[in-house]
């Protein structure tokens, strides 16, 4: 009796299903790489001014918005993810009144102008783009204009 050779070629539920296979374990990979990266360098702000002393822990909760005045798309929100992670309370995230700022601002809106410092020193901002505009009706601490310079800070870096 004659063995009839057969064709080695895949069924095509058989590629399909390694081709989902494949998918998920990319998936996969992604989800460890990024849990494995947050954990490990999203730590947070470690600050030079005000450290407390005999092992107290401050329990300040600086609250503040987060806006856009560059036009760059999604720059706000990913601004605003990363002072999030580092304990900051990012209030809101939105669009400035424009979009022609050059240099990115730390504004005071409540006269703590260490709070300001320390959001501007969380993302890099130089202490000479901290102004002071307070303002009694705003609730928050500090407003962060981000400006085209957003490339050259830390959240981006």
């Amino acid at each position: 009796m004659a063995r009839v050779k057969k064709n080695k070629q895949l069924h095509p539920k058989h590629l399909f299903l390694n081709i989902v296979i494949a998918l998920l374990a990319v998936v996969v990979f992604f989800l460890l790489y990024s849990f494995i990266t947050n954990t490990l360098t999203d730590k947070p702000v470690d600050w030079t001014t005000d450290t407390p002393k005999n092992g107290e822990v401050s329990a300040e909760i600086i609250q503040l918005d987060v806006l856009n005045g560059c036009g760059a798309s999604g720059v706000a929100q990913r601004f605003t993810d990363y002072l999030r992670k580092r304990n900051f309370d990012v209030v809101q995230s939105t669009n400035y009144k424009t979009f022609d700022v050059e240099e990115s601002l730390v504004i005071d809106r409540t006269g703590d102008l260490e709070a300001a410092r320390k959001v501007a020193y969380a993302l890099g901002i130089e202490d000479k783009n901290i102004v002071q505009q307070i303002n009694p009706d705003y609730y928050l601490n500090v407003s962060v204009v981000i400006g085209r310079d957003y490339e050259k800070l830390k959240p981006t870096k």
